[in-house]
């Protein structure tokens, strides 16, 4: 029996948690939240996740840097290889390979979505970064 995923939603917006929550309670896969990037962090070390779903604009530590120190640090190298998908407000693909080529310097998301996000568009794209990780 194919375990249960479970997906770490990072983003300061609970709205956005209610969004992602009912995306995946259809599919088999357990939701987690975080409200921060200290938080976000210390979930991922205590649920290890197989997933992340990253907000890049919150309070104290954003997503980039909540990704950088996951790809990075030492501390985190048995969780580096979970993917990481962006939720982003940036207005155009242009703006986003902006701060894709500049934040990537050190690290990279695996994906990036615009928020709103289209809840199909969200499941597919999840499920396609898990299936890369053979969960």
């Amino acid at each position: 029996m194919k375990k249960q995923a479970k997906i770490l939603a990072i983003d300061d917006d609970p709205n956005i948690h209610t969004m992602v929550k009912k995306v995946f309670e259809s599919k088999p896969y357990e939701v987690i939240s975080a409200f921060d990037g200290d938080e976000g962090l210390q979930k991922v070390v205590e649920e290890k996740p197989d997933l992340i779903i990253l907000d890049v604009i919150m309070p104290t530590k954003g997503g980039f840097e909540v990704c950088r120190e996951l790809k990075t640090q030492h501390k985190y190298h048995r969780f580096s290889e979970i993917p990481v998908l962006m939720l982003t407000v940036y207005p155009d693909d242009r703006e986003k390979m902006h701060l894709s080529m500049r934040e990537g310097m050190t690290m990279e998301a695996e994906e990036y979505l615009h928020k709103p996000f289209d809840p199909d568009e969200l499941l597919r794209t999840a499920e396609r970064l898990m299936r890369k990780r053979e969960i």
